[in-house]
C-alpha cells in the first residue's frame, strides 16, 4: 500500500513548484550550479526550499503548504529572490520559461543524485533533451477518491490550460515553429502525456505497485503524466503547463487549476474522458498556442484555445471567488501566451535577447 495523506491539508490548499534555469550572467548560457543554490538556501529560512532537478542548471522552487493562491505567489516571490541573490554570488542569474532559447540541451551535465543518474543511463536521448521547465501545482484533496474525481474533472481542460501558458518557442537556438517545444520534449519520456483511465484510487494505486514490482519503476513520482495522484502529499498534483515567466501569472494558473479541481469534484462526475481526444488536443496545443483549435470536452465541435480559455475562467468563477482568487485569475488573457512575446523580441532582435528578457522579467521587471 502506497503511503497517503488525503484530507490531512485543508481540502484546495495549494503547494506550488516552479522549475528555474541558471544562467551565466555574461553569456546568458546554461550553467550548472545547483549545489550551491541548494546548500545557500539549506542555511537560511525560506517560505519553502530549493531542490535539485534533472540538470544540474536547473533548480525547482517548491513553496511549503498555503491556504491561497496569494499565499503562493508572495511565498515564490521570495524564493526566486533569494535562488537569484544565491546565483549572484557566483556571477549567475536565473530564468523562468519552459525553455532556454539558445542553449544545447544535450550539452548539460546531470545533477549529482544516483537516482538522476540511473534514470539517464535508462531513458537515454530522451532524459538528456529534459532542459525544459514547467510548472507543478498541487491541490490538497480530502479524500483518495475525490482525488481521481478530480483527475478526470480536469483532464478535459489541461490542454486549454497548456495553450495559454505556452512559453517555449525556442530551443537550441531555433525557433522550432512549437508555441510550447516542452510540452514536445516531455512527451519523449516514458509514461509521459495524460494518464490512462482509472476506475478507482484502487485502481491506480495497484497500475503503480505492479510497475515497482516488476522493475519499471521505483515509485508513482517516475509516472510524468500531466496530472498526476501525490498521495504522500495528499493532493492531485497538475504538471500542464510551461513556467511562467511573470510569477503572477504562476499564481493565476495555481489559481486556476485550484479552481478548476474544486468544480470538478464538487459537480456530477461526467465519467471518463477521451484519451485520444486528450492526445489531439494536446499536440495542438504546444503547436498553436492560444490559436490551437481544440476538440471542445462535449467532444462535439472545434473551438479555439482563447474561446475555450474565455469559458473556463467563467466555469471557475464561482470556486474562484469562494477562494478569494479572482482577481488573481484576470493576469490571464485567453487570446495570448507568454510565448508570444518570446517570438516578438526573437525575430525582431535575437534569441541572446529572448533570454535577457526572460531574465530581466523572471524577478519582476517589465
Amino acid at each position: 500500500m502506497i503511503e497517503q495523506a488525503f484530507g490531512e491539508s485543508s481540502p484546495w490548499s495549494l503547494g506550488v513548484e516552479e522549475e528555474l534555469m541558471i544562467l551565466d550572467a555574461e553569456t546568458l548560457a546554461l550553467t550548472p550550479d545547483i549545489e550551491h543554490l541548494v546548500a545557500w538556501a539549506e542555511e537560511r529560512s525560506l517560505p519553502g526550499v530549493l531542490k535539485m532537478e534533472l540538470l544540474a542548471s536547473m533548480v525547482e522552487l517548491a513553496t511549503g503548504v498555503c491556504e491561497s493562491a496569494a499565499d503562493a505567489v508572495a511565498a515564490l516571490t521570495e524564493l526566486r529572490a533569494g535562488a537569484a541573490e544565491a546565483a549572484g554570488l557566483d556571477g549567475l542569474r536565473i530564468a523562468a520559461a519552459g525553455t532556454h532559447a539558445f542553449s544545447l540541451p544535450t550539452a548539460q551535465q546531470v545533477a549529482p543524485d544516483p537516482r538522476y543518474r540511473e534514470f539517464v543511463e535508462y531513458a537515454g536521448v530522451s532524459a538528456r533533451r529534459q532542459a525544459v521547465c514547467g510548472l507543478h501545482v498541487h491541490v490538497g484533496m480530502p479524500s483518495a477518491e475525490a482525488c481521481m474525481t478530480a483527475l478526470e474533472g480536469v483532464l478535459p481542460w489541461l490542454p486549454v490550460v497548456l495553450a495559454l501558458s505556452a512559453n517555449s518557442p525556442f530551443l537550441a537556438g531555433e525557433e522550432t515553429g512549437l508555441m510550447s517545444s516542452r510540452a514536445e520534449v516531455l512527451a519523449q519520456l516514458p509514461r509521459a502525456g495524460g494518464p490512462p483511465v482509472f476506475g478507482s484510487y484502487a485502481e491506480w494505486e495497484a497500475f503503480v505497485e505492479r510497475f515497482v514490482r516488476i522493475g519499471l519503476a521505483d515509485g508513482y513520482t517516475r509516472f510524468w503524466w500531466d496530472a498526476r495522484p501525490h498521495p504522500r502529499f495528499g493532493t492531485l498534483e497538475v504538471r500542464a503547463p510551461d513556467q511562467p515567466t511573470d510569477v503572477e501569472l504562476t499564481g493565476a494558473f495555481a489559481a486556476l487549476l485550484q479552481a478548476l479541481c474544486r468544480a470538478a469534484v464538487e459537480r456530477t462526475p461526467a465519467g471518463p474522458y477521451s484519451r485520444g481526444d486528450y492526445a489531439q488536443n494536446r499536440w495542438a496545443a504546444l503547436r498553436f498556442g492560444p490559436r490551437a483549435e481544440l476538440i471542445h470536452p462535449d467532444g462535439e465541435r472545434l473551438v479555439r484555445a482563447s474561446e475555450l480559455g474565455a469559458e473556463l475562467l467563467e466555469l471557475v468563477e464561482p470556486a474562484a471567488h469562494e477562494l478569494g482568487s479572482v482577481e488573481l485569475l484576470g493576469r490571464i488573457d485567453p487570446a495570448a501566451c507568454e510565448g508570444d512575446r518570446q517570438l516578438e523580441v526573437g525575430r525582431a532582435e535575437s534569441v541572446e535577447a529572448v533570454v535577457a528578457d526572460v531574465a530581466e522579467r523572471t524577478l519582476g521587471s517589465d
